[in-house]
């Protein structure tokens, strides 16, 4: 089966660089790479351009206009351009371990979305890391937050099955699912403008539409570059859309992926 990979971003290209040379050292590649970029400066489309040179997958690169923290709508648009039947989706600032591609295919099944977990890089480490450009770290890397996140034991993995209860910890920067099932809820929901429960909203959703879910533990890594929270300014309101999808077992939200679907 082919895989997409989607990978969201906003003018930091320093850590694009990192996550790019990481898609390079991966073990089973996606067949295709997609950036979705929420209004990014030119300086990251050309480092985009010089990546697509070094590539021999396609890299495609999805931009719209800086209007403020509009992620739901970008991965959308990425998305509703992917040719692969299922979506790998990180964050731009998330560099992943060589098997991360491989972990997700591995258990990628129809009826299921899967969520893995991030260690953290510290804030104090950024120099050494974009300095020496390190794309591989083990459970006693320097630079480590909750290093033991960082231990990748496949075999232990296999004891974690999928779940029909929602799944608290599901975040956008590490999860997987079939594009159908993406579709089948209408993406993500549009309406979240700002940071925040964007991701656990879609959760939600596809919950509510039958899927059951599976945490990658122990295998499936992304190191998290550390940068500055956020403004959570829309975040009460982002909680309640949330809320509200629980309360009324919402499945569609009206503004989604299918305007895009047709371009």
């Amino acid at each position: 089966m082919k895989a997409s990979l989607v990978i969201s971003t906003y003018n930091w290209k320093e850590a694009l660089e990192l996550v790019l040379k990481s898609v390079l050292i991966q073990k089973e590649k996606p067949s295709e790479v997609i950036i979705a970029d929420d209004g990014s400066t030119d300086e990251t489309k050309a480092l985009i351009d010089n990546f697509r040179e070094r590539f021999d997958i396609p890299l495609h690169h999805v931009w719209q206009e800086d209007k403020g923290f509009r992620k739901s709508m970008i991965i959308n648009k990425a998305v509703a351009k992917a040719k692969g039947p299922y979506i790998i989706q990180v964050d731009g600032d998330c560099i992943m371990h060589p098997s991360f591609i491989k972990d997700h295919m591995r258990y990628a099944k129809k009826g299921v979305y899967l969520s893995g977990s991030r260690v953290s890089l510290k804030e104090s480490y950024l120099k050494t890391l974009f300095k020496k450009q390190k794309l591989r770290f083990h459970l006693f890397s320097k630079g480590l937050k909750k290093r033991g996140r960082a231990l990748y034991l496949p075999l232990l993995s296999k004891f974690y099955k999928e779940d029909e209860g929602f799944n608290l910890k599901n975040r956008g920067c590490n999860m997987s699912f079939h594009r159908d099932d993406f579709i089948a809820v209408n993406g993500y929901n549009e309406d979240f403008e700002g940071w925040g429960r964007e991701d656990s909203e879609l959760g939600r959703r596809f919950h509510n539409y039958g899927l059951r879910n599976r945490r990658l533990k122990n295998i499936a890594i992304i190191y998290h570059i550390y940068h500055y929270e956020k403004p959570k300014d829309k975040l009460e309101m982002n909680h309640q859309m949330e809320v509200d999808a629980v309360q009324n077992k919402t499945v569609w939200c009206d503004h989604g992926i299918d305007k895009y679907l047709n371009e």
